[in-house]
């Protein structure tokens, strides 16, 4: 799990029912819904929920650094929950799947300086693309 609900806890950020139902669905391994997909599971806990209302409290989410917005190929963004845990993301081009996976080693050591033309760099994201066993027809 991704211990969402416990992080925003220790923050002291107010848990209302609309932001705990969001909470609770992003709250998982490998998590990566779009905002209408967090919309329609929300829903199913509490009906009377607005899709306004989750995309202001994705938003806040993604603003707090507990959620990451992950883009791929002009899809819709999608949401992660796994913020606080170095990982890449492996997608199929397919199906739009995405997968958290972890690299061994940083992913910055294999950019050589000369390469990094000064910049400070803060952040390396990687996306490895490729066809998932469901699509492919080799799913175990």
């Amino acid at each position: 799990m991704s211990d969402l609900l416990e992080r925003l806890r220790g923050r002291g950020w107010r848990l209302t029912a609309q932001r705990r139902v969001v909470a609770e669905v992003l709250d998982g391994d490998h998590v990566h819904y779009t905002a209408d997909e967090v919309h329609a599971l929300a829903t199913e806990r509490l009906p009377e929920i607005s899709r306004a209302t989750v995309y202001n409290t994705l938003g806040e989410l993604v603003s707090l650094g507990e959620v990451l917005e992950v883009s791929t190929d002009g899809r819709a963004k999608r949401y992660d929950p796994n913020a606080h845990h170095d990982h890449q993301h492996l997608v199929c081009s397919r199906c739009g799947t995405i997968r958290d996976v972890h690299v061994q080693g940083d992913p910055l050591s294999a950019l050589p300086e000369p390469e990094r033309y000064g910049f400070d760099i803060s952040e390396v994201t990687v996306t490895y693309r490729g066809i998932c066993p469901h699509c492919s027809g080799h799913h175990s």
